[in-house]
This record gives C-alpha cells, sequence and structure tokens, in this order.
C-alpha cells in the first residue's frame, strides 16, 4: 500500500471519527450540561495528547535540550489563545445541540472551511475564485437547511453557525502558531485551556452531578480520546503525504458522516428541502478547495 493511500485512509477515518462525534455529543446533553460535557472532553484529550507525547519523547530518547528547541513563551501564548477561541466555538456548538440535530449541526459546522479563507481576506491573505463561488452555494444551502418555508430559524441552527465563525478563527489560529511551536503540545495547552474555562462556566451555571456523567462516560471517553487525541494524530500523519486539495475534501466530508451517523443512532430523519441544503453545503465544501488559476487578493 502505498504512501499516499495510507494517508487518504487515514483522513477518511479522521473524517468519520469526528462524524460521530456529533452523535456522542448530542447524546451527552441528555445527562449534563452543555459546558460540563465540553469540560470533561476537553479536559480528556489534553490528558491523552499530554501522555502520548510524553511517551513519544523517551520513546525517541529527546534530551531537555531537544524538547527546548522552539520558545516556551511563544508556546505557551499560542496554546492560551487557541484555548480561549476554541472554548467560544466548542462551546456554542455544543450548546446549539441542545436546540438543534446533530446532522444540522454538522454540515453547519462544516462552513468553516469556506469562511476561513474570507476571514484570511481581511487579513490579506489570498483567495481563489472558488472559495467566494462557494460561499455563494454555501449561503444558498444554508437557507435551505435552516430557513424554514414559514421563514423561521431554529436557535439551535443560529449559534451553530456563530460557532463555525469561532472554528474558522481557530484554523487561522493555529495556522500561525504552527510553524513556530511543536504541535501536539499547543493541542494540548489549548485543549487544557478550554477545558478550564468550560469547567468554570459549568461550575457557574450548570448543576454537577457525579452519577450524570457516569451516564455518559462512553460518550466523553469517545470524544475526548478519539475525536481530539486520536483525530489529531491521524490528520497529521495523513496530511504528511496527502495531496492539499485530496485531504481537505476528505477532512469536509465530516458533515457527510455526522448526518449519516445521527440517522443510524439517533434517528434523524432530515425533510426534502433541508436535504437539498445538505448537498449544497458538501458542494460548496468540496468545490472551495479545488485549486483556481484566478487568485483574489485583499486590496488592504
Amino acid at each position: 500500500m502505498s504512501k499516499q493511500i495510507k494517508s487518504n485512509a487515514c483522513l477518511l477515518g479522521t473524517a468519520i471519527i469526528w462524524g460521530f462525534a456529533f452523535v456522542a455529543q448530542k447524546d451527552g446533553m441528555n445527562s449534563i450540561g452543555p459546558f460540563l460535557y465540553s469540560a470533561i472532553r476537553m479536559l480528556i484529550g489534553s490528558a491523552t495528547l499530554a501522555v502520548m507525547f510524553i511517551a513519544g519523547d523517551r520513546i525517541k530518547g529527546k534530551t531537555h535540550a531537544d524538547k527546548n528547541t522552539f520558545s516556551k513563551k511563544t508556546l505557551l501564548t499560542g496554546g492560551a489563545i487557541a484555548g480561549i477561541v476554541m472554548f467560544f466555538a466548542a462551546n456554542l456548538q455544543q450548546v446549539g445541540l441542545v436546540y438543534t440535530n446533530a446532522g444540522k449541526t454538522a454540515f453547519i459546522t462544516a462552513l468553516y472551511i469556506l469562511l476561513v479563507p474570507i476571514i484570511g481576506v481581511f487579513l490579506k491573505h489570498k483567495t481563489n475564485i472558488n472559495n467566494w463561488i462557494g460561499a455563494v452555494i454555501g449561503a444558498a444551502g444554508l437557507y435551505f437547511l435552516c430557513v424554514t418555508t414559514q421563514f423561521t430559524v431554529a436557535a439551535g441552527d443560529i449559534i451553530v453557525f456563530i460557532g463555525a465563525f469561532g472554528w474558522a478563527a481557530h484554523i487561522l489560529v493555529v495556522d500561525h502558531f504552527a510553524p513556530k511551536v511543536d504541535i501536539v503540545r499547543l493541542m494540548c495547552i489549548q485543549f487544557l485551556i478550554s477545558g478550564v474555562l468550560s469547567l468554570i462556566v459549568a461550575m457557574l451555571t450548570e448543576e454537577i452531578i457525579l452519577s450524570d456523567i457516569l451516564s455518559c462516560s462512553s460518550g466523553l471517553l469517545y470524544t475526548g480520546i478519539m475525536s481530539t487525541a486520536l483525530a489529531f494524530t491521524l490528520q497529521g500523519i495523513g496530511q504528511k503525504n496527502a495531496n492539499p486539495t485530496t485531504a481537505s475534501i476528505l477532512l469536509s466530508t465530516e458533515s457527510f458522516f455526522g448526518a449519516v451517523c445521527g440517522f443510524i443512532f439517533l434517528h434523524e430523519v432530515m425533510s426534502g428541502r433541508e436535504l437539498i441544503g445538505c448537498i449544497l453545503m458538501l458542494t460548496a465544501v468540496i468545490l472551495a478547495q479545488l485549486p483556481s488559476k484566478h487568485k483574489v487578493k485583499s486590496s488592504k
């Protein structure tokens, strides 16, 4: 099996894991509050990554000097900023899941792929014409998915949509700091910061009962270990040898798997109008990843 096939398999596995995560997150809302769920999930993810990089250092026999080739100040700053942004993005998604279903959440969240290049224009990043065509198609898809024939929008859909901007901002923050620091340590710190902030809010606003936490422990372990630590590792391995365009398209199928898992495990059924919206949004996300000769640069 070639390296590229293995890489693509890792990326597809990542998308499937993230797709299942929407179901686990939605199901968890039957037992505990959204902020507590996010807190436990993030802290489990942080602990898992910490164990992974400590074990990795020992296996590779890294010295103390080897571990400090990057700036600790930059690492802590990047981890803190990424963690704060993730706190808002993850909890908006989690709160939104209380009021909408897993399938719609998966597709609306996937809009961050369209939002990243659009926001990047204001940061003087180059975009291509496909990004803008994709944005228009994505907007049409969002209309069909979320706006009813009575021109009403569910509160959960609005909350998740706002959260998509948070995920887009998170991508840009990580993109800025990743080349300067160890990426696994950066992820570990961001999950820790996000988890602690979520726990503080949960302690102030939600009831914390141990038996309720244990009742959804399987979902928490899945999202904490599989959806964060393992999926992140698979993504990193996959992107080493995969074509960037192929990688983006494979990762964008997360929304499709989220909808399928919602149908199978939560018995969520979408209307014809909503299915049209999903198809348009998935088309937009894939189109935005395709290369184009026509570049667009901010005039700022």
